[in-house]
C-alpha cells in the first residue's frame, strides 16, 4: 500500500513537472504546484522576491512539512532569465525548503538538468553560479545574448551544468547528506514538450536536433519517461541514490561522451 506523502513540484503547469505533478496525483500523493499561472502556488522564479514568496506559500500550504521536492522549471531561451530561473530559481528555492524537508521522515529532492551539459558552455556563467553570485552569472549572459541568439544560448547548457555540478557538491554536505536528504538531478534528452514544438516543427530543424542530441534507443521520448525517474528518486525507497545527474536520454551521453566518463578516476591509496 502506498503511504501518501507530499510533493512540491515546481514547473507543474506543463511539460515533465504536469506530468510528475499527473503521476503523483494519480498514486495519491499530494502536491503543491509552483509555476508561473495554473499552479497551487504562482509565482516568478527568476526573482528573489518570487523564490521567497514561493517558499513562503509552499510552507503555507504543507504546514512546514514537505516530504520531497521535484525542480522542473525551467527555460531554453538566450537570454539572461534562463541562468536566473535554470539556477539561481532552483538552488535558492531548495535552500529555503531545506527546514521543511527536514521535518519529514523520508526527505528526497531531484531537479531537471539535461543532457545539455555536455555540450560547450560559459565556464564564467558556471563560475558565478557556483559561487553564488546571481549578479554576475546575468551580466555575463547578457554579454553574451548581445552577440545574437547562438551565442546567447550558452545561457542555457552553463545554467544545467552549474546545476549538476551544484547538485554533485551540495549532495554530501551536512546540509543535505547529513539531514539525510538525497539530491540528484535527470539530464533527459530532447523531450516532447510545448518547449520542444517549434524545435523541431521542420525536417531540416529536427535533422540539426538529433545531430546535436542522438539518441539512439527509441529516439525522442516523452515526459513520463522522465517523470517516471524522477518519481523513484523522490520515492522513500531511494535511500542512497545521491549526487548523481542521470542521464535519461536514449544514449545520447553514451554516444558522445563513450568512455569519457572514466578519466577522472579516483587515484589508487598511498601503499
Amino acid at each position: 500500500m502506498h503511504m501518501s506523502r507530499t510533493y512540491v513540484v515546481t514547473g507543474s503547469a506543463s511539460g515533465v513537472g504536469a506530468c510528475v505533478a499527473g503521476l503523483l496525483r494519480e498514486r495519491g500523493d499530494r502536491v503543491v504546484g509552483v509555476d508561473l499561472r495554473d499552479a497551487e502556488v504562482q509565482a516568478d522564479l527568476s526573482t528573489d522576491e518570487g523564490r521567497e514568496r514561493a517558499v513562503e506559500e509552499v510552507l503555507a500550504a504543507t504546514d512546514g512539512t514537505v516530504d520531497a521536492v521535484v525542480a522542473c522549471a525551467g527555460i531554453s531561451a538566450p537570454v539572461p532569465t534562463t541562468v536566473a530561473v535554470n539556477f539561481f530559481g532552483v538552488t535558492r528555492f531548495l535552500t529555503g525548503l531545506l527546514h521543511a524537508l527536514e521535518r519529514s521522515e523520508a526527505p528526497r529532492v531531484a531537479v531537471v538538468s539535461s543532457m545539455a551539459t555536455l555540450q560547450p558552455v560559459s565556464e564564467a556563467i558556471v563560475d558565478a553560479c557556483l559561487a553564488d553570485d546571481e549578479d554576475e552569472a546575468l551580466r555575463v549572459a547578457a554579454t553574451l545574448a548581445e552577440q545574437g541568439p547562438q551565442v546567447g544560448y550558452l545561457a542555457y547548457p552553463s545554467s544545467k551544468r552549474a546545476l549538476s555540478r551544484w547538485v554533485r557538491r551540495e549532495c554530501v554536505t551536512a546540509a543535505w547528506a547529513g539531514r539525510g536528504i538525497p539530491l540528484n538531478a535527470v539530464a533527459p534528452g530532447t523531450v516532447l514538450t510545448p518547449m520542444t514544438t517549434q524545435l523541431l516543427s521542420t525536417p531540416e530543424s529536427v535533422a540539426m536536433v538529433d545531430a546535436a542530441v542522438p539518441m539512439p534507443l527509441n529516439g525522442h521520448q516523452s515526459p513520463e519517461s522522465v517523470a517516471s525517474l524522477l518519481l523513484w528518486l523522490t520515492d522513500a525507497a531511494n535511500t542512497h541514490v545521491t549526487g548523481q545527474t542521470i542521464y535519461d536520454d536514449g544514449g545520447a551521453d553514451a554516444v558522445l561522451r563513450g568512455d569519457d566518463v572514466w578519466t577522472g578516476t579516483v587515484p589508487s591509496p598511498a601503499g
